[in-house]
């Protein structure tokens, strides 16, 4: 199984909207099947951490083939995942992005569960990465006493 949580975000471009310049990058996750990118919008005024995710994923077979795609985004494409993504998006950027890895990494562990039984997957290498996803999910929920009550 193939392992992206190390390959960081991506660089896709920047893009100019109403007037402010955002660093768009695309973190992937493999979900047992395929890779799966989300775009995260950065201002330079933001705080490390504070990115605004769209929601709506990018695919591919590879890691590579989500950045291509990201990449053939038009910057009215990527106005319209960013506006998107700004109306579903809560304040508390930092708590909102610890919430949302804990959530994909229980979705993950979901999806390999499921590929794995279906047959789609070894059982040794999905119970590693199961093992791991779980430490992970340990790890994330320690941290989130430093987000809690944080301002927006």
């Amino acid at each position: 199984m193939t392992e992206t949580r190390d390959i960081g975000h991506p660089f896709v471009g920047n893009v100019d909207i109403d007037g402010r310049r955002f660093a768009v990058t695309v973190e992937i996750a493999f979900d047992g099947v395929e890779h799966v990118g989300h775009l995260l919008f950065a201002d330079d005024d933001w705080e490390e951490g504070e990115e605004i995710s769209d929601q709506i994923g990018i695919s591919g077979k590879t890691a590579d083939d989500v950045v291509v795609s990201a990449r053939h985004l038009s910057a009215g494409e990527l106005a319209q995942r960013y506006r998107r993504a700004l109306t579903t998006t809560r304040r508390n950027h930092g708590l909102r992005k610890a919430t949302e890895d804990v959530l994909n990494h229980i979705r993950h562990l979901n999806k390999v569960s499921t590929s794995m039984r279906a047959g789609l997957l070894d059982v040794d290498d999905a119970a590693r990465e199961i093992d791991a996803t779980e430490q992970q999910l340990v790890d994330m929920v320690r941290q989130l006493r430093g987000y809690v009550g944080a301002p927006a």
